[in-house]
């Protein structure tokens, strides 16, 4: 699946924040923002795996460091969750301004508290779901209880979490401290989706059930059985992006656009030849393959031509044969594309240069005669699109003008 690496400047505008942009292979139905734990970073294994998750469902995700973490730039003793609610807040600027505002937020842990505070801040979003997520962002402190004596006492810590090293000050201590969740929950207003494992041993599970408790509906929870806190298993992380992805469906509005009307086939063609199709409520990729610059994302232009053609055909001849009660049973129409010079071919109206050629094989199953099957390859030649390319056709082709980018 396609995917970018950029840099935006975080909460503060002083330093660039590091993030991956993932995109499904088809159209974006929406984009969600995902908030990584308390001091872990956009590139943990079970991050990936939700992402590629709800990539498969249509929904692109920006996951990021925080400010000093990861990739990111900036000194992480200077953070605090306030400011990890700000760079929450940043990253969905810079989505709004380059790509779409984001529908989603999920936060794992301490991201999950950041998540329900940063969505009063975001008029676009419409469903939170938060992993393993602490009621109140003081719960944090439990990791640093060795420490804190030193942190009040001194200003300072160096701790180890999760096998890494980080300066703690205590200006991260005194704003979770001052950071009180139950209104913010309370307030909240958007569809909530709470996944926790019951074994937790990092944040109990008492705290989902404070959360669900202090939350107004919609509201849901998933018990996660055995995973840990981590989600080491990428079973656990494939199953929390399944269920995600089919929950967001039903809570987030996705913007179809006015011109894929009833009728209508809209085309968006972005990066080298990738094209995002959508007909109605059907949605498809076409693309090049790469010996020709592009993705392999998906059929060709040609492929899609000749998949018209074919399933025209087995619709037809599924049609004249139930009128007729014959037992045709299935439709097999193979298909090839070709330009050949216009001299060989031998009923053509033109004699120089070169036409298209296409190749049709209709393989019939039934118990079938054999004036029935060569009255339906008979058939086969009446098939709408056949007649239409086989008729004079009048494309005609205008300018539109783009719509003015959302500033807002």
């Amino acid at each position: 699946m396609p995917f970018d690496k950029i840099r935006f400047p975080n909460a503060e505008g002083t330093e660039k924040l590091a993030a991956r942009l993932d995109r499904p292979d088809g159209p974006e139905r929406a984009w969600a923002i995902f908030a990584h734990c308390f001091t872990c970073s956009k590139d943990l294994r079970a991050v990936g795996a939700i992402t590629r998750a709800l990539n498969r469902e249509g929904i692109a995700v920006m996951r990021f460091d925080f400010t000093g973490l990861g990739e990111s730039e900036g000194d992480f003793a200077d953070t605090n969750f306030s400011s990890n609610v700000g760079d929450l807040v940043a990253a969905a600027n810079y989505l709004r301004e380059h790509h779409a505002p984001p529908r989603i937020l999920v936060g794992h842990s301490l991201g999950g508290a950041a998540v329900l505070q940063a969505a009063h801040r975001m008029d676009s979003v419409q469903a939170v779901s938060t992993i393993g997520a602490p009621c109140n962002p003081e719960h944090v402190t439990h990791l640093l209880e060795e420490d804190i004596d030193e942190i009040r006492a001194t200003g300072e810590a160096r701790v180890t979490l999760a096998g890494r090293s980080f300066t703690v000050r205590k200006q991260f201590l005194d704003d979770l401290e001052e950071t009180r969740m139950d209104e913010t929950i309370r307030t909240l207003d958007r569809a909530l989706l709470l996944f926790h494992s019951p074994i937790d041993q990092t944040v109990g599970i008492e705290n989902a059930a404070h959360i669900f408790e202090a939350a107004r509906h919609p509201k849901s929870f998933v018990s996660l059985d055995d995973a840990d806190h981590l989600l080491s298993d990428p079973s656990d992380a494939e199953y929390i992006g399944v269920v995600l992805a089919a929950w967001a469906r039903k809570y987030v509005e996705t913007e179809q656009p006015d011109e894929a009307l009833e009728g209508q086939v809209l085309t968006r063609t972005r990066g080298a030849y990738r094209t995002d199709v959508t007909a109605g409520r059907h949605t498809l990729v076409s693309d090049e393959p790469a010996s020709v610059g592009g993705d392999d994302a998906g059929p060709t232009p040609y492929d899609l031509l000749l998949s018209a053609l074919g399933s025209c055909t087995g619709m037809t001849l599924r049609m004249y044969a139930d009128r007729k009660d014959w037992p045709l049973e299935e439709v097999t129409v193979r298909l090839t594309h070709e330009k050949i010079h216009a001299e060989d071919c031998d009923h053509c109206d033109t004699d120089e240069g070169k036409v298209d050629r296409i190749d049709r094989e209709v393989e019939l199953e039934g118990d079938l005669s054999e004036d029935q099957r060569r009255r339906l390859l008979e058939i086969a030649n009446k098939c709408p699109v056949h007649r239409t390319l086989h008729s004079e056709v009048d494309v005609r082709s205008q300018l539109r003008e783009a719509a003015a980018p959302d500033t807002h």
